[in-house]
């Protein structure tokens, strides 16, 4: 079985000499030419020695000793130089449709740190509810946090509580984005300022969704419980919208170290075109007010956002409808793009048809083959990989209530994006095997990896 190492690194080689002794102690050596991430690692003879220019360097060296050590920690000499392919390499978690304790998310973290993500991007609003409470606007919370998918108890951030995960992921080298999103997913904000959002708009695809899984359709008024999108949004000509979202987003500027906030913009199927295009305008200059950087998702691309915005796509491999039209606008406009394929990276598609958690409608299950089967920089036609931020697993919880839900549709498929952000070369061959070979490790940190199929688990 080959070295278990995920993600791969850019360089390779093993050295025929005795494995080190599980007591010896890595020797770090501070060098210039490493790049902000990169590191390089030897193991042989005369011990452990890490170089590396930063902080996060070292880390993911770190990160690569501890994955090459056997079970008595003992760790075979190899010669290793490595830097990682994309800048970004995120997590999106779904803290909306379910919320989630600050315990859980600080679990999530040390997860994604561990495979060299360095983003965790938190959905801190949707129409099942507000999860962070501000300071300007208690009441966003106070009406709009209490419920999630299926009636189960909701819940929120205080301010403490999201400085807490901003620290945590900052000790594991990792940033925050979080993400308010509008002018649709926003039934939630409409509890406490009804003036602010327009009545549910009731499709024909919200009456089959809504039949096919439960649940009631959207009331004005009453917090939803149930699994469509599409039918809330803000109202571009309300008087209070501008004042209420500079003061939303320069509060989460103040508590967000990070350079981006996100403003979503996805799936708001009952706004009108010119509206849409108006509000996401909006939300993208009044962010760069702050001096953050935009990101949305890729609809977004048809309005007119500030030089530098980002777009993350959440299209399929294959661009379909338009989708890659979209994302192209940004980096018409000076940005770059965030690649998230449904198909492939939203971990929150069952593996199977058998699998008792997850959605199908990213055509249908996605295996562990799939989530791995595409490159970044095939994605968007016309689009340079100069352009690429780089890429983001996305994890959304209509399934989703527990650690062990996530542990399940996070691993081992996390593995997939992990890597594809990171090596420039994916050493393809071995993927499975090497997904095998940290088995042992996941069980030991007291991840419920899913024994997907297609996986040589031992």
């Amino acid at each position: 079985m080959p070295l278990a190492l995920l993600p791969w690194p850019a360089s390779v080689t093993p050295l025929d000499q005795p494995a080190v002794r599980p007591d010896a102690e890595p020797v770090f050596s501070p060098v210039d030419d490493c790049g902000p991430e990169g590191y390089r690692l030897r193991v042989d003879a005369a011990g452990i020695r890490i170089e590396a220019s930063t902080p996060a360097g070292r880390f993911y060296a770190l990160r690569t000793l501890a994955q090459l050590a056997d079970a008595t920690g003992a760790v075979p000499a190899v010669d290793i130089s490595d830097e990682p392919r994309f800048a970004h390499r995120g997590l999106m978690l779904d803290v909306a449709r379910h919320f989630h304790p600050v315990e859980t998310v600080e679990a999530v973290i040390e997860r994604a740190s561990s495979l060299k993500l360095n983003a965790l991007h938190l959905h801190l609003t949707d129409d099942h509810g507000w999860r962070l409470q501000l300071r300007s606007y208690p009441e966003l919370t106070e009406h709009g946090s209490g419920s999630a998918v299926d009636g189960d108890p909701g819940g929120f951030y205080t301010r403490d509580d999201y400085a807490r995960i901003v620290a945590h992921a900052a000790a594991h080298h990792m940033i925050v984005i979080p993400e308010f999103d509008l002018p649709g997913h926003t039934h939630a904000l409409g509890l406490s300022h009804p003036e602010l959002v327009a009545d549910p708009v009731i499709s024909d695809h919200l009456r089959e969704v809504t039949e096919s899984y439960g649940g009631a359709l959207p009331e004005r008024g009453v917090p939803y419980t149930a699994l469509g999108v599409g039918f809330s949004s803000l109202r571009a000509d309300a008087e209070g919208l501008e004042p209420l979202l500079r003061d939303v987003f320069s509060e989460l500027a103040e508590l967000t170290p990070g350079p981006y906030l996100h403003f979503g913009g996805d799936e708001a199927l009952g706004t009108a075109p010119e509206d849409y295009r108006r509000m996401a305008a909006l939300a993208a200059r009044l962010i760069a007010e702050t001096g953050k950087t935009p990101i949305s998702w890729h609809e977004a691309g048809v309005a007119d956002l500030p030089a530098g915005s980002i777009g993350q796509y959440w299209g399929f491999r294959t661009p379909r409808e338009g989708h890659d039209e979209r994302a192209r606008a940004f980096v018409a406009g000076g940005g770059r793009l965030i690649l998230s394929p449904a198909d492939a990276i939203y971990l929150d598609m069952k593996y199977d048809a058998q699998t008792p958690l997850g959605l199908v409608w990213a055509d249908g299950p996605t295996s562990v083959e799939r989530s791995y089967a595409w490159d970044p920089d095939a994605v968007i036609p016309d689009v340079p990989e100069s352009a690429i931020l780089g890429v983001e697993a996305c994890l959304w919880s209509e399934t989703v209530r527990t650690l062990a839900d996530i542990d399940a549709l996070m691993f081992p498929r996390i593995a997939s994006a992990a890597e594809l952000g990171w090596s420039r070369s994916p050493a393809r061959d071995s993927f499975t095997e090497r997904i095998a070979g940290l088995a042992d490790a996941w069980t030991a940190a007291g991840i419920g990896f899913h024994r997907a199929e297609g996986v040589p688990w031992r």
